[in-house]
């Protein structure tokens, strides 16, 4: 499948789903960006030389973006990426909210409530030169609802790499580093998808009532559990070039209903700067990848929040599958079923977040200037124990998964095997049935049907027929009750002999049950007393 038509459809609109990542794609070290072999190259050349020569000297410094800087994306694979025309359907103007990490640790926002409105495009691209970063250690830029023209002086005032926008808008998982200079500073990437569980349903899916069961497991799409609890994959896309002057953190977020904001995302980094724990962090470091790794969490408390949700739905699942309806049962099959894939898919997603903190704890700064040995011990320590905290509890999550795998599992055997003990109950019962004919089958074909009454000279009659008939069903129902260890006729764990006496006992423990009461009354001390017209004990005196 070529790459044009695995990105020419973002999302599918009646489920929400999302493109199956291309991960050739994801990382700058593929020779051929977003080119796949069947692409005809002289038609890519011939467009790189016509838009060379369309090329204006009255443009913006940023319209070349991204061929300008990076001189083999040319109009083939920007096309076949769709990082603009996904862009280009965006509706609304674009929102940036931003946070200034002070030098000593403290958390402002620039400008009123961090909202910039990028109204015109001249005004932000002057904005975006203003260098005026005095005591600014890391500036944090969370773009909502990102445009072209946005995208396009991000790309060129930044010198980011095109495969951070097409890998944010294709949902593909990647994580690389660039324009590396030894004590200059370099560029990180993360693109991470994750799952979370949004507030309420109604702004992600329409009910699934309304969606019907369908053909096919689609991991990709959400996952409808109870009440109004679904699980969707988000993403958290961030890339920040780290320099010796000041740092930039830029995020991009998919327009998509139920994923993170950069209005939600901009408020926790916020609250997170309030943290104590963080904050002292941030006072004992200059490096700004704390700030990276602190934007990583978000994803961690997702996972954490889903997979509560999803131990109570799987429980719920566990008491309805030991339900007495079967017909119900049997329906569940497709969600149990559906459950497994969105969890083995979950399992892969997490290994990517694994990779993506060992990658940023393996990744250091090289624009950081150390004023002693004993700030480099220190940094390095607190990045160490940081990304070892997080590693921590990705591993926690990573076990919860075959749990969850063995508890569906599990509860899928119960229901199996509480269909099958019930349906063993009916074909016994059946068997039942069929040895009260045998003995008329077997006389039938014995006698065959050579009786006085159809065939004259025969020396049987019907008389004969209905007397072995009937001695035969008399034995075979007596062996067969005897024969069995567990009888609610005769009494469970008795020997051969008194399961091979069960009619006796049957006879005995029905006539007791019926006269037996009535006799032992009569017999009883106090009946015969009061018959000799004496008093029963216990007796007041009038």
């Amino acid at each position: 499948m070529s790459s044009s038509d695995a990105s020419s459809k973002v999302v599918d609109t009646p489920t929400l789903s999302l493109p199956a990542p291309i991960y050739r794609h994801a990382a700058p070290s593929g020779p051929w960006p977003w080119v796949d072999f069947d692409t005809d190259f002289s038609s890519s050349l011939e467009s790189k030389i016509l838009s060379v020569r369309d090329d204006k000297s009255d443009d913006p410094q940023w319209s070349g973006y991204p061929e300008s800087l990076f001189g083999n994306w040319t109009r083939s694979p920007v096309e076949r990426s769709k990082m603009l025309t996904q862009c280009s359907a965006q509706r609304g103007p674009c929102f940036i909210y931003s946070i200034d990490v002070m030098n000593d640790g403290e958390f402002k926002i620039p400008s009123e409530q961090g909202q910039e409105h990028c109204v015109e495009a001249s005004k932000f691209w002057l904005k975006l030169q203003d260098k005026e970063t005095q005591n600014v250690h890391v500036r944090a830029l969370f773009v909502d609802n990102l445009t072209v023209p946005v995208l396009k002086m991000l790309g060129t005032r930044y010198n980011i790499e095109p495969f951070f926008f097409s890998s944010s808008t294709n949902w593909i998982p990647s994580r690389y580093q660039e324009e590396v200079e030894l004590g200059q500073g370099d560029h990180i990437t993360v693109t991470l998808p994750f799952v979370r569980t949004p507030k309420k349903r109604q702004t992600v899916l329409p009910p699934s009532s309304s969606l019907g069961r369908k053909s096919t497991i689609d991991v990709l799409a959400p996952l409808h559990l109870h009440d109004e609890n679904v699980l969707l994959i988000d993403l958290l896309a961030v890339h920040m070039i780290r320099d010796t002057d000041s740092s930039t953190i830029i995020t991009y977020h998919p327009s998509l209903p139920g994923r993170t904001t950069a209005t939600r995302l901009h408020q926790v980094m916020i609250r997170a700067g309030a943290s104590v724990y963080w904050n002292k962090i941030f006072k004992a470091s200059k490096d700004p990848t704390f700030f990276f790794l602190a934007i990583l969490w978000y994803a961690l408390y997702a996972w954490d929040e889903a997979f509560e949700v999803l131990y109570v739905y799987i429980k719920d699942l566990e008491t309805t599958l030991n339900d007495l309806d079967f017909t119900y049962t049997v329906d569940l099959n497709h969600r149990l079923h559906s459950l497994q894939a969105h969890l083995l898919h979950y399992q892969s997603l997490l290994y990517d977040f694994e990779k993506s903190v060992a990658f940023v704890k393996d990744t250091p700064n090289r624009a950081m200037k150390y004023s002693d040995e004993e700030e480099r011990k220190t940094t390095e320590g607190l990045m160490q124990r940081e990304c070892k905290n997080l590693l921590s509890e990705i591993d926690r999550l990573h076990r919860k998964c075959p749990m969850f795998l063995s508890r569906l599992k599990n509860a899928t055997d119960l229901a199996f095997a509480t269909v099958n003990i019930q349906d063993s109950r009916q074909t016994q019962k059946i068997s039942y049935l069929t040895m009260v004919f045998l003995p008329a089958s077997f006389t039938a074909s014995v006698f065959g049907m050579n009786v006085v009454e159809i065939n004259p000279g025969s020396l049987e009659t019907i008389a004969s027929y209905v007397r072995v008939t009937l001695f035969l069903t008399v034995a075979t129902t007596w062996v067969i009750i005897a024969l069995q260890p567990y009888s609610s006729i005769h009494k469970s764990g008795g020997g051969v002999l008194q399961r091979a006496a069960w009619p006796a006992f049957y006879l005995y423990h029905g006539f007791m049950e019926r006269f037996g009461y009535n006799l032992l009354e009569k017999d009883s001390p106090s009946s015969r007393r009061i018959r000799r017209g004496g008093r029963a004990p216990f007796e007041g005196t009038a």
